[in-house]
């Protein structure tokens, strides 16, 4: 029989890689527990095989009108109080252990409120399983036949795992067992806990198909529990100290090279069994945090996860051996956790610890619904909002598998009683919910390239190779013995020899001939032996001739395998590279398209902004052409209005005047007929002089007619009137604004202001020659008389190129009659008598000079003074 050649051949057709895109819902299944006692109330119905509904007890008010309110949600199936441990495995967590045997990861947990059944699910109880014990069976049921020996895999204490051959394992479980204190016994190891036995009945047992029997298999399990969010080692060996006793260390969760989150210094045991994995589980259950409350008997006050890694790695060409190629080594991890219930402590009665542990287990569960709300909401809504995995020891372990690492299945378990009605629906709520989140499809791992079936050949060559040497009469490993024992008896029997007399002939000759004949024919087998012997040599150097052809054949084929490898892996090289470049082509036209979009995205802002002002400004200057004729109009209708008040001041103003101009006259001719009679020489006596009459009011000023007669011309020169400056005025240039109503007031206060430009209204042309500005303003102060102010200003220059005036200063001139009493003219009744009454009234001339002179000085000399019947007063 020719052995089947070694190398690699054409490897199967891998299954089809799922893209990154395709998703799968998190599957979430219902499980109702029966109720405890027949006449309690029931709030939750079992509608079809995918929905319950929900409907408040007695007593309990959904609505404000005091009706009920019945709810329905849809699972992906449902499992009613009838439902057993078997048909929940089959339909929940059988699919789990498939794809951990075919190398992907899954995560399985159960999630419900205090006392609805979780533990009871995931454990189960002798001769009722839960889904951990039946997952555990179902693994050993289906690589039992192809499970390596201990200590073959061997993890790495960084979430990995290395493969060592026979030997260093046979050197390691040497060593481990010299260190154990007390060695195990085979009995000891068969011998299972009475609560834990008779889990799964021979009946129920499941295998799963398609099992890769090309490659050698371990089981490690990991148990720890979450504890007031502390992670800690159920499976630890702690030291036992009666005095002191030590507390647990709890674990820390670290990262490893794959981005997976694992527990650090975590214990994991290989388990060559169920009932040993089972075993190592119920030890570490016994350890689990448990207490009575008023709800539940044993209530759990942690969050328990079973770790089961399946290591896997393929045979060699042979199919004696595994491959140690540690890249080679598949590991698989299937998670079963089992969650504390969420509580209300009003209804469980906590207090002091249990109050914290009830808040730690609340706080817990309220972070995974946070994060299962944001994936959620990342998912429907398009958003990226961080999911807050870190906030619990929970979701921070199992990230990974809602990032895309695995299948996620969730059973939610529910209490029908109606005192759980309203955290039933919380729950219902949030499984809803769980049920809208897709999770990436795990990809299928790839395929070693050896020829498939290597093991079978392997096993039937060395039965062929058996059976061939048996026929040839050559011994076997299994069949020495037995051979030995066929040689020994084919050998003639040997005579009696009892010798009953010193002078018997007849027995030991016959002794002697039964020796010499078995000699003979040992001599016979020996030569058979021989000639067998040398056959098989011949056979055996034939066997090796044809091996070491094979060999060279082989050793030709693996150089050319290994030239087309060398070939492939340039040509991988190359298409890496092209990969690499198109992807970084691709990159640089993703950043050119979105560069050119945001310009584009720019340019139509700025066009619509400038749109937009181009619009903003049209309607400016609409408004603005608006304003202007507008304001033209107020401006024409205002200039028309005052120049009709101006013009009936004016004339008001030019009436008055004159009547005062009359005034004036009357006392001048009073006056000159004075200076007239003092100069006539033997003139008689004049009459004494009256009293000045008494101001008239200002009824009594009304204007009237004037004698058409002229006043008479004084015969001396009139007194010259005197001006005073302006103080204001310097070295500037002035534009002297005076309306043509202004009047003259017929005082020696005039102000006259050199270098200035007289006009009756103001022009640009002469405000742009000017630095300063006066304007006469006169109005009728509230005695009577006119009183005169003059607004000075500085001419600006504008942005627009035009002038606009500042006022600064005000200065008020305003008359006032002051009553000057008369001299007393004494009767005289001769020549001195008329010469000193000559000379009184030339004094009294003299006088009235000199007081005008003195005004026209004090005028000179600043604002606000007062003298006979003339003031000046200055505003700021």
């Amino acid at each position: 029989m020719n052995r089947q050649a070694k190398g690699r051949t054409p490897r199967r057709p891998p299954h089809k890689k799922p893209s990154n895109n395709q998703k799968d819902p998190v599957g979430v299944y219902c499980r109702v527990r029966p109720l405890g006692v027949e006449d309690e109330e029931c709030c939750i119905e079992v509608i079809s095989g995918t929905t319950i509904q929900l409907h408040a007890p007695e007593g309990f008010k959904t609505n404000r009108n005091g009706e009920y309110k019945e709810t329905q949600y849809s699972f992906k199936k449902v499992f009613g109080v009838s439902t057993s441990q078997m048909e929940l495995f089959e339909f929940v967590a059988k699919p789990l252990v498939d794809d951990l045997i075919h190398g992907k990861n899954g995560l399985l947990f159960t999630y419900g409120v205090t006392g609805s059944g979780k533990t009871f699910t995931m454990t189960g109880s002798p001769g009722q399983g839960g889904l951990l014990p039946r997952s555990l069976d179902m693994i050993f049921n289906s690589i039992g036949p192809y499970q390596a020996k201990r200590y073959v895999f061997k993890t790495d204490d960084k979430n990995g795992m290395e493969v060592q051959n026979e030997v260093d394992a046979l050197l390691e479980r040497q060593r481990r067992e010299n260190n154990l204190p007390i060695p195990k016994t085979p009995s000891s190891r068969q011998k299972l806990d009475p609560e834990i036995a008779d889990m799964i009945k021979p009946e129920d047992a499941y295998k799963a198909d398609d099992v890769d029997e090309d490659s050698s298999y371990s089981v490690f399990v990991s148990y720890i529990e979450i504890y007031n969010n502390y992670i800690y080692d159920l499976l630890e060996e702690n030291q036992e100290d009666a005095i002191k006793p030590k507390p647990p260390q709890s674990k820390i969760l670290r990262e490893d090279q794959n981005h997976n989150m694992y527990v650090a210094g975590c214990m994991e045991v290989e388990v060559k069994s169920a009932e040993e994995a089972f075993q190592v589980f119920w030890k570490g259950q016994k350890k689990r945090k448990v207490a009575n409350t008023r709800l539940n008997r044993e209530s759990s006050r942690s969050h328990s996860v079973l770790i089961i890694k399946l290591a896997q790695a393929p045979l060699d060409a042979d199919g004696d051996n595994i491959l140690q190629d540690k890249n080679q080594v598949s590991v698989s991890q299937l998670c079963l956790v089992d969650l504390a219930g969420s509580e209300r402590t009003g209804r469980t009665g906590a207090e002091g610890t249990r109050i914290r542990e009830a808040g730690n287990i609340n706080q817990s569960l309220l972070n995974l619904r946070t994060c299962i709300e944001i994936l959620r909401e990342n998912q429907m809504c398009g958003t990226n909002r961080m999911v807050p995995y870190r906030d619990s020891k929970v979701t921070h372990l199992f990230k990974n598998y809602f990032d895309g690492e695995g299948k996620v299945r969730m059973v939610v378990c529910v209490n029908p009683k109606g005192d759980d009605y309203e955290e039933t629906l919380l729950v219902m709520r949030f499984a809803e919910m769980t049920q809208e989140v897709e999770v990436a499809r795990p990809v299928d791992r790839p395929i070693c390239g050896f020829t498939p079936g290597r093991r079978h050949r392997n096993q039937a060559f060395k039965e062929e190779l058996s059976r061939k040497l048996e026929e040839r009469g050559g011994p076997t490993d299994r069949d020495l013995p037995s051979v030995i024992n066929h040689l020994v008896h084919s050998l003639p029997p040997l005579p009696s020899s009892e010798l009953t007399d010193p002078h018997d002939d007849i027995t030991l000759p016959r002794l002697i001939e039964a020796l010499q004949n078995r000699h003979r024919i040992r001599q016979m087998m020996i030569d058979e032996y021989n000639k067998a012997a040398n056959m098989m040599k011949s056979m055996l150097q034939e066997l090796d001739n044809n091996l070491i052809t094979k060999d060279n054949f082989i050793h030709e084929q693996n150089g050319k395998l290994a030239e087309k490898d060398k070939i492939i892996q340039n040509n991988k090289a190359e298409l890496e590279r092209l990969e690499k470049k198109n992807k970084m082509q691709e990159h640089k036209i993703d950043i050119l398209q979105k560069t050119t979009k945001i310009y584009e995205d720019d340019k139509r802002s700025l066009m619509h902004e400038l749109e937009t002002r181009d619009q903003r400004l049209q309607r400016e200057l609409s408004d603005k052409r608006r304003m202007e004729q507008r304001m033209h109009g107020v401006v024409t209708d205002t200039q028309y209005k005052w120049e009709k008040e101006c013009d009936r001041r004016v004339n008001a103003m030019q009436l008055e005047m004159q009547n005062k101009l009359w005034v004036k006259d009357e006392k001048l001719k009073q006056l000159k007929a004075i200076v007239t009679e003092s100069k006539t020489p033997g003139r008689p006596e004049p009459p004494p002089r009256q009293t000045q009459p008494k101001r008239p009011s200002r009824e009594e000023r009304l204007p009237a007619k004037r004698s058409a007669s002229p006043s008479p011309v004084p015969t001396t020169t009139p007194v010259r009137p005197l001006h005073r400056r302006s103080r204001s005025a310097g070295g500037e240039k002035w534009v002297d604004h005076k309306p043509s109503s202004s009047v003259d007031l017929g005082t020696v206060l005039q102000p006259v202001i050199p270098n200035a430009i007289q006009v009756s209204a103001p022009s640009e042309k002469a405000l742009s020659k000017c630095d300063r500005y006066v304007l006469t303003h006169q109005e009728v102060a509230s005695d009577g008389e006119i009183q005169t102010k003059l607004i000075k200003g500085e001419v600006i220059k504008t942005r627009g190129g035009g002038q606009a005036v500042q006022f600064t200063d005000i200065e008020t001139l305003k008359q006032e009659l002051t009553a000057v009493p008369r001299r007393k003219r004494k009767s005289s009744e001769g020549a001195p008598a008329n010469e000193n009454a000559s000379d009184g009234a030339w004094t009294d001339v003299e006088t009235r000079c000199s007081v005008a002179m003195e005004m026209r000085a004090r005028s000179n000399m600043g604002p606000g003074y007062e003298h006979h019947g003339i003031t000046k007063r200055r505003k700021p």
